[in-house]
């Protein structure tokens, strides 16, 4: 019975920690803004960060 509750137990540990992730969020071209601008030589980032679009 204690290797049924130290097995489940495991599972649940491994579980838990597989769920944790870091989630990356990047615009439309998968780089961050502060890249772009580094690119394309501006001297703000703010234009190519997706909060900061102005809409259509």
């Amino acid at each position: 019975m204690k290797a049924i509750h130290k097995f489940i137990g495991i599972i649940f540990v491994v579980t838990l920690m597989a769920s944790c992730s870091a989630h990356y969020h990047a615009n439309k071209n998968g780089i961050p803004p502060g890249q772009a601008k580094k690119i394309t030589g501006a001297k703000s980032a703010k234009a190519y960060a997706p909060g900061q679009q102005k809409k259509n």
